[in-house]
């Protein structure tokens, strides 16, 4: 089967289609695979959320969990034993993408224990535990971009270990997370890594600023609030590109990029259209640019192959639009400093919370096969 035209032309464009769900479903009956050959995606992503809803339903995982019960696995140790077994079986059926695309695509991210997101040794030590256990080069390893994020990321990249920076909102933030991925591939190479083998990607959250944005300016209720809904999201990640475009034009990237390094390409993430009244597909055909990813839960994929209208780089030429849909938030009142740290708090709060769901359901099922 032919992949379908729209998403052949993102990939023409230099965008990256990445699937944002896993399952041992998918996994086990072929589907992973044929999205690969039917869809195109070359990359996929997790997340704590991800996890608990593939556990919470089916039967697939009942047989590692009757062992891990047999063998009276601490809940913690079980969970972390599913995960790191989809990650590394999804990691197999990728590999032929990795190998293809010179390392580039045919990841599989997991991430930290996101109950450490403001540690950040136990981050640290998370990162390189999950990266060990999984053992799989296109494995990447998911670090939220908190404060204390930033340390642990330049830490794990150091080590050599490919890295997803999750959660990020601001730019801001964004600036400190490009920051922190210089700092690690330079201690890397003082470490004497070879940065070739070093990949990361930076996780920029669009959709959650737009349903925060979109209440807010509800509220407000003027002509000129109702005339920027919907549009903060995408001049939020376009403004994050123009800094992308920055930093990896500096002399301090052409020092690491002549030892061999790989820029850490930007991601769109949270990209399911959440407000029914804008087009389902605006999150992809908006935010078209060269050397992106951008990672699709299947509707939202689904909904590209069927009707995505790629028309060729949907970004670059809109910096100072972007800026102004900015501008015009402050000038309406709406904080995008406040903005940007709430959803920062609710995304990590979020994960642990669906994390904590995990743990419980996991719980559940070892005590019922001991019964």
């Amino acid at each position: 089967m032919t992949i379908p035209q729209p998403i052949q032309d993102l990939a023409a464009h230099g965008v990256s289609v990445w699937l944002d769900d896993l399952s041992r479903e998918r996994i086990s009956t072929g589907n992973l695979q044929e999205l690969i050959d039917e869809r195109g995606v070359v990359g996929v992503t997790t997340n704590p959320s991800i996890f608990q809803a593939a556990l919470a339903e089916g039967d697939a995982y009942d047989a590692q969990v009757d062992e891990l019960a047999r063998d009276a696995t601490p809940v913690d140790e079980a969970v972390f034993a599913l995960t790191t077994k989809d990650v590394r079986d999804a990691c197999e059926i990728m590999k032929p993408v990795f190998e293809r695309t010179d390392g580039e695509d045919g990841r599989v991210s997991i991430e930290v224990d996101p109950r450490v997101a403001h540690d950040t040794a136990k981050t640290v030590a998370e990162a390189k535990a999950l990266a060990a256990a999984v053992d799989q080069p296109n494995v990447f390893i998911k670090i939220p971009a908190t404060v204390e994020g930033l340390s642990a990321i330049s830490q794990v990249l150091a080590e050599g270990i490919s890295v997803n920076v999750t959660l990020i909102f601001s730019l801001d933030r964004y600036r400190a997370v490009m920051n922190a991925f210089l700092t690690g591939l330079e201690q890397a190479r003082e470490h004497g890594k070879d940065l070739s083998t070093i990949r990361s990607v930076a996780s920029f959250f669009v959709s959650r600023v737009d349903s925060e944005v979109d209440k807010r300016l509800d509220a407000i209720g003027t002509d000129e609030a109702r005339s920027v809904r919907g549009k903060a999201g995408i001049a939020n990640a376009r403004l994050a590109y123009q800094a992308y475009e920055e930093v990896f034009s500096t002399p301090r990237w052409a020092s690491l990029e002549s030892a061999g390094a790989h820029p850490q390409r930007p991601l769109w993430a949270s990209t399911g259209v959440k407000d029914p009244d804008y087009p389902d597909t605006m999150y992809v055909t908006e935010l078209v640019a060269p050397g992106t990813v951008n990672t699709m839960p299947e509707k939202t994929l689904d909904a590209t192959a069927d009707h995505g209208e790629i028309t060729g780089d949907t970004v670059t030429g809109a910096y100072a639009e972007a800026a102004e849909v900015l501008d015009t938030l402050e000038r309406l009142g709406i904080s995008y400093s406040e903005v940007v740290d709430l959803l920062e708090r609710e995304g990590v709060e979020k994960f642990e919370k669906s994390w904590e769901e995990l743990l419980q359901g996991v719980a559940h099922e070892l005590e019922k096969a001991v019964a």
